[in-house]
């Protein structure tokens, strides 16, 4: 049996969910993400039940999807494990992107609706805990986004509401119709472009900042080698546009200046750089979305070797 770990909680913005600091990703199970091109592929049944097992046992208890997750095949797997293990994670699911090529997609209410209910047939519950718009629609006023997501919370069949992928202008419009608990975005050493505006923003209007790809897409964690073929299978090789900025000499120096520090404490790369992510005072949750069972490692490696503020701050000033 493996030791649990203690996990943090954070209240999440005006809601009554306390959510662990550190979820679960579920993106790559029965696909890489929300990609049509992808469905179908990542994790199949039996090695998604196996990451879900090892994070359980860890003591992660809060798993993040989608339903345009492998097309809903991430939270249909949840879903049959939520039955055949008897335990009831924490449960984030989103909406907007399509569930298949030419489908609808959007934040029109009766489509958000609708997905909410699919979400909830597929996963095998009566309420999510947090759901979240997964982009920004621009063909839908933020009022009648956030009126929507309010009344599924009056309804009891969501506990907080929240927005993913927004930017500050887009989560400031969103704000003035009307408060939201939380906001999912990339963020990472590698990518810091809501320091500046976002991250503020959410800490004076009491949105919880939750963070994904905070390996930014295996980077952080080592994967890719100066001058060396990217591994078969990786995300460089799958779905490269999103990190082609890194592919850079000064990229590469920062990352072994990184890797050459968490060699001096003793842990992984990925260890240290999650742990960065857990010294953010501002930051109340990140998605870890592992491979395999023993991707997990990082995460115990992070709690065990904590970051204080100097610390943070000169692992921090590494990769700006």
């Amino acid at each position: 049996m493996t030791a649990k770990v203690m996990i943090e909680g954070r209240a999440l913005g005006h809601s009554d969910v306390t959510a662990p600091r550190i979820a679960l990703g579920c993106g790559n199970f029965g696909g890489i993400g929300s990609s049509p091109a992808f469905f179908g592929q990542g994790l199949d049944e039996e090695q998604a039940f196996a990451v879900m097992d090892a994070a359980w046992e860890l003591g992660i208890t809060h798993f993040d999807t989608a339903d345009a997750y492998g097309g809903g095949r991430s939270e249909t797997m949840i879903g049959r494990w939520i039955r055949s293990r008897g335990e009831r994670p924490l449960l984030t699911t989103k909406t907007y992107n399509p569930m298949h090529e030419g489908a609808d997609h959007g934040l029109a209410p009766e489509r958000v609706e609708r997905q909410l209910r699919s979400s909830l047939e597929r996963l095998g519950v009566e309420q999510v805990d947090i759901y979240l718009t997964h982009e920004f629609d621009p063909d839908v006023a933020p009022g009648l986004v956030v009126e929507t997501l309010e009344r599924l919370h009056e309804q009891g069949r969501v506990r907080a509401i929240g927005v993913s992928n927004y930017d500050a202008a887009q989560l400031r419009e969103t704000l003035d119709a009307g408060p939201v608990d939380a906001i999912q975005n990339s963020y990472s050493l590698l990518v810091r472009g809501d320091e500046a505006e976002l991250i503020p923003l959410c800490a004076r209007k009491r949105v919880g900042y939750t963070a994904f790809s905070p390996l930014a897409g295996g980077w952080l964690a080592g994967k890719y080698r100066r001058g060396q073929p990217f591994p078969a299978g990786s995300r460089m090789t799958q779905r490269p546009e999103g990190y082609a900025a890194f592919l850079d000499d000064a990229v590469f120096e920062a990352l072994e200046a990184l890797e050459a520090r968490a060699q001096e404490r003793g842990i992984s790369m990925a260890g240290l750089a999650l742990a960065w992510m857990l010294a953010q005072p501002d930051l109340a949750a990140l998605v870890v979305g592992p491979m395999r069972p023993e991707h997990l490692e990082p995460i115990r490696e992070a709690l065990a070797h904590p970051l204080d503020v100097h610390a943070s701050e000169e692992i921090g000033g590494l990769l700006r």
